[in-house]
């Protein structure tokens, strides 16, 4: 596929190219005949279906920014939030693998790659196996930077020992970008980003979580013991890891912003069709006013947040400074995602707080918006500083 262009000038910003309409219209139709039928027993067992996985490769969903060149889809990055929207209408598990393979993987490896890098994992990437993002510690959330993961110098390359935690695919992933200090004394200055592979010695898959949502999506410890990684997985420059890091993870924001509004819309989607069927005091309930008011707010608090994405993600394609939209971007669409589910289940009545219906899935799975990826608090705090300057 061609590299999309953006809109002309005045045009709206929810105007697709005929190359974007194709590509998602393809997922959609991907993910409700093929992850719908899956979804159910998938969130039960907490393990994503294998077969779905070659699937994702095969659809060029897991490197829909990456240049043909490394075989991938060549697309825009709205692309790959158009994707992740679409996947997380039917699971926002499924969702983001996808998501974090493209806003934070393969996005760090074209922006902070050395050619070498890039030719020898790119390939790997888009054609076969997962990777994942490995920042997050027990003592090094919110505070990111207060990294005890320690990289010492030596020959060839470094040794890490550490421990990571809340890795969003590191159960199925191979090729992992882990982020380790290797001059404590510089303090933020010594992080460094390091490439490692699930084969280097020492290296190992500690305790998957048992979570609230997302529950097929795998969220794992992971396990340093003397990890020797070569001085060329070095992933940018030694001690400038946390502004690759930071940057990168601005622009996974708008693609959790891009799950929280496929979440929003799977679960009105439901939602509107169940009251157009269930008949209470001989009419179906939604012909009652007070459920079509509901349904009109959530669809307009919806159509708000997918624009704030939408505006967000055209932004970063076009070279534009996004700090402040992504932020808005995903606190807003968190907040929508989480009232929209909860409105959801109080229209299905006793109905929606059980599992034989998808609201109460799409609740459990809105929560995370408002943690991962920076908090809303922290979101609130970004958007502040920038306001202040």
């Amino acid at each position: 596929m061609a590299t999309v262009e953006l809109p002309a000038a005045g045009a709206p910003l929810t105007a697709l190219s005929e190359d974007e309409v194709m590509f998602r219209d393809a997922v959609r139709q991907f993910a409700e005949e093929d992850v719908r039928p899956r979804v159910h027993s998938m969130d039960e067992k907490q393990q994503m279906d294998p077969a779905l996985i070659p699937q994702f490769f095969e659809l060029g969903l897991m490197g829909i920014e990456v240049p043909e060149e490394f075989g991938g889809t060549g697309a825009s990055f709205f692309t790959a939030a158009l994707v992740v929207e679409e996947l997380s209408r039917v699971d926002a598990s499924v969702g983001v693998v996808v998501d974090v393979q493209n806003t934070l993987v393969n996005n760090a490896f074209l922006r902070w790659g050395s050619e070498d890098l890039k030719a020898k994992y790119l390939p790997q990437l888009t054609s076969e196996k997962v990777g994942a993002y490995a920042l997050s510690e027990a003592g090094s959330g919110s505070d990111a930077f207060a990294l005890a993961t320690r990289a010492v110098a030596a020959d060839g390359g470094f040794r890490l020992q550490g421990r990571k935690l809340w890795i969003t695919n590191g159960g199925e992933a191979e090729i992992f970008i882990v982020f380790a200090n290797a001059d404590p004394s510089a303090g933020y200055k010594g992080i460094t980003a390091f490439i490692v592979e699930k084969e280097f010695g020492g290296f190992s898959v500690g305790k998957k979580e048992d979570k609230l949502g997302i529950r097929a999506s795998s969220t794992t410890e992971l396990v340093l013991e003397d990890v020797f990684v070569p001085a060329e997985n070095v992933l940018g420059e030694v001690g400038k890891g946390y502004k690759t890091a930071i940057e990168t993870l601005n622009e996974g924001r708008i693609g959790i912003g891009a799950q929280m509004i496929g979440i929003g819309q799977g679960s009105l989607d439901a939602t509107v069709k169940y009251v157009q069927e269930r008949e209470q005091f001989g009419k179906r309930i939604g012909d009652f006013q007070g459920v079509q008011f509901q349904l009109a707010q959530m669809a307009t608090e919806l159509e708000a947040a997918r624009l704030m994405v939408y505006n967000a993600a055209r932004l970063k394609d076009a070279g534009q400074p996004f700090l402040q939209e992504a932020a808005m971007a995903k606190l807003f669409s968190s907040q929508v995602a989480q009232r929209i589910t909860s409105t959801c289940i109080d229209l299905y009545g006793g109905y929606g707080f059980t599992r034989e219906y998808p609201v109460e899935k799409f609740y459990r799975d809105s929560k995370i918006g408002t943690i991962y990826e920076g908090t809303s608090n922290m979101q609130l705090q970004t958007i502040a500083k920038n306001l202040m300057k």
